[in-house]
């Protein structure tokens, strides 16, 4: 049987966790009039996430926990390290205004593969960079409601894989796509469901 590819927009609050903490902090909310939307079974959201939610119909409500070892895992110190200032100026200064602490740059390895880092700190010589997930370390706590559920089109499903794959098209306000926060994958803002998953 073929697998079927849904989409699916959600309504959701997203909860975190962090560390010792019992606390739990609102850190992501998608409201319904602006929902995230992502395609099920393309691997554009945390694996997790999609196993709650594509059983559910329309008007379904959700509560659900994912691990952090199910989600963007502990944080890794090697994936904290300098890079020399110099390879960051524009015109032959120091870009201040994109790097600065707790800016979330766009990077680029020498394959060409292109991945996002947050900004540590800005020293006399050197910019510390975090490439951990900014939700790594922490257990995800999805409350909501999913607005949409049906089939996708041809041209949905299209649209979806060239967003993926660094084209135009699809994600719908990522969550996902590489920004900070669209933690359901790829519809907000860094989406922590899988943008936040698999789309980063």
């Amino acid at each position: 049987m073929a697998t079927k590819n849904n989409y699916i927009t959600v309504a959701y609050k997203l909860y975190v966790t962090d560390g010792d903490e019992i606390k739990e902090e609102l850190v992501e909310e998608a409201q319904a009039e602006h929902p995230f939307m992502f395609i099920s079974n393309l691997g554009c959201v945390l694996p997790k996430f999609e196993e709650n939610i594509d059983p559910l119909k329309a008007g379904d409500t959700f509560d659900f926990i994912i691990p952090c070892a199910d989600a963007y895992g502990e944080v890794d110190d090697e994936l904290m390290f300098d890079m020399p200032k110099s390879a960051f100026t524009t015109g032959g200064k120091f870009d201040s205004n994109h790097i600065y602490e707790g800016n979330i740059i766009p990077l680029q390895d020498a394959d060409g593969r292109r991945f996002n880092g947050v900004v540590i700190e800005v020293k006399d010589d050197a910019v510390t960079i975090d490439l951990n997930h900014p939700r790594a370390g922490q257990d995800l706590h999805f409350v909501g409601t999913v607005v949409t559920h049906r089939e996708a089109t041809t041209d949905e499903i299209t649209q979806m894989l060239n967003a993926l794959s660094g084209g135009c098209g699809g994600c719908g306000g990522c969550g996902g796509c590489g920004g900070e926060g669209g933690c359901g994958g790829c519809g907000s803002d860094n989406g922590c469901a899988g943008g936040c998953g698999g789309c980063q």
